[in-house]
């Protein structure tokens, strides 16, 4: 049986369903409660492909089938002076991982960084995802341990806006 051929693409805007539906299977691989994913095609379409789209994509195929995608922008760092790229998400369906497509994905979006001279690149995994964390050791990521994340949404976040 021949392995079909892993390629990387930019998301196209045909792609938003199935982007989404990859974005639902990370939040589902995530233990994320029913409804924490409200966005929609036409959010997720204006996000990518509107007039200055905040986000981008790229998409893992296997052949014709797409394994998996990661999901990025631009932040700053004011000590650099240059901007950074974060990876907001990076997802290979279960049926596809051990492929080397997460790795594949990694170093399509770290060629994307150095080619728009971002002074970095980041992202975040949550602390109980140990083979994610041991994968990105293994890269040479270095876990920033001495930093916390903090969030402001809904009623906390309009409270602190008025």
């Amino acid at each position: 049986m021949v392995t079909p051929a892993l390629t990387i693409r930019p998301a196209g805007e045909a792609d938003v369903p199935l982007i989404l539906a990859l974005i639902r299977g990370l939040a589902e691989y995530e233990k994320a409660a029913p409804g924490a994913v409200p966005i929609t095609e036409t959010l997720l379409r204006a996000s990518l492909f509107g007039p200055r789209p905040p986000v981008e994509a790229l998409l893992a195929c296997l052949g014709e089938e797409v394994a998996g995608y990661a999901l990025f922008f631009h932040n700053y760092s004011s000590w650099q002076g240059r901007r950074g790229l974060y990876l907001e998400d990076l997802f290979v369906r279960p049926e596809s991982r051990r492929r080397g497509i997460g790795r594949a994905l990694l170093g399509a979006v770290a060629r994307i960084a150095v080619d728009r001279d971002c002074a970095r690149m980041e992202w975040l995994v949550l602390d109980w995802n140990r083979p994610a964390i041991d994968f990105y050791r293994s890269l040479g990521a270095e876990p920033l341990e001495e930093w916390t994340t903090f969030r402001l949404v809904g009623s906390a976040l309009r409270t602190l806006a008025e």
